[in-house]
This record gives C-alpha cells, sequence and structure tokens, in this order.
C-alpha cells in the first residue's frame, strides 16, 4: 500500500487506486482537501499547484505512480512558510483577489518564488508566476503584492 505524506499528515492510499489518478483527486475527493483547484486538467492554468517535495507541481497531471514512496506533499491548507505567510498577508493587504478561483494556486507558486529568491525583480516574477493564469486579470495586484511579501521579508 503506498504511502504519502500530505501536509505531514500519513496517508495510506488503497491498493485499489489505480495509479494513473491524478494526484489532484486524491487531494479533492479522498482527502477532502478543497483548497486545490481543478482549472483546465491539463496543466496550463496552475490552479492546481501543491508542492512535492518542496517543489511546485501541477497535481492535475501528476499521477500517483509518479510519486516515491513517502513522498512529502503539501497543499494550500498546510503552507505554514513564512514566505507564505507573507504572501497571503500581501494578499490580503492589496485586496489581490476578485474571484478567488486560481488564488491558491498563485500563492504557492508565489511563495515557491520568494522562498529562492527574495529580491525578485519584475522580470523574476514574470518568470515565475508565468504559468499561473488570473480569469480576472489581477495580474498587477498579483505582481504588487509579491513586491510587497519580498519587502516584508526583507
Amino acid at each position: 500500500m503506498p504511502v504519502l505524506f500530505v501536509n505531514k499528515e500519513r496517508v495510506d492510499i488503497a491498493s485499489n487506486v489505480p495509479g494513473d489518478t491524478p494526484l489532484l483527486w486524491l487531494l479533492r475527493d479522498s482527502l477532502k482537501l478543497t483548497g486545490t483547484k481543478y482549472g483546465c486538467g491539463i496543466a496550463a492554468c496552475g490552479a492546481c499547484v501543491v508542492y512535492v517535495e518542496g517543489q511546485p507541481v501541477r497535481s492535475c497531471r501528476t499521477p500517483l505512480s509518479s510519486l516515491r514512496q513517502g513522498a512529502e506533499i503539501t497543499t494550500i491548507e498546510g503552507l505554514k512558510t513564512k514566505e507564505a505567510r507573507a504572501v497571503q498577508a500581501a494578499w490580503v493587504k492589496l485586496d489581490v483577489p476578485q474571484c478567488g478561483f486560481c488564488q491558491s494556486g498563485q500563492v504557492m507558486s508565489a511563495a515557491a518564488l520568494l522562498a529562492k529568491n527574495r529580491r525578485p525583480t519584475d522580470a523574476d516574477i514574470d518568470a515565475a508566476m508565468s504559468a499561473n493564469l488570473c480569469r480576472c486579470a489581477t495580474y498587477v495586484r498579483i505582481r504588487a503584492a509579491i513586491k510587497e511579501a519580498a519587502k516584508a521579508l526583507a
């Protein structure tokens, strides 16, 4: 029986769960962690971003069979880093979301960027966030919030 650690909690995956099941469906349907969203199903929008072993991945296209035994998965519900707290505070301060649908993926990607680069340029932000789509087009506020979060972390 495969074992994962989701938000630091052990998850035993039943042997009858097909290996080609996307990680997203395990998170949302089995574990009821609905902060990770289904947006497109083809890894193009970023609404489904989670961390696998600390790296952002598109959970809609990550089959369970691709995960190593004991892999560490972090969802928006379990994101507790100082970068995440700074990003979330900046999101609220600058009133980033409109519909909010893409926000968990945006926050996950922004926190990953700031974990690697505490002083991102506009080009760094654009590159890191380019695969995260916002249907409401709040890209200017997203960039400003990332800069605000970076300032808070300095």
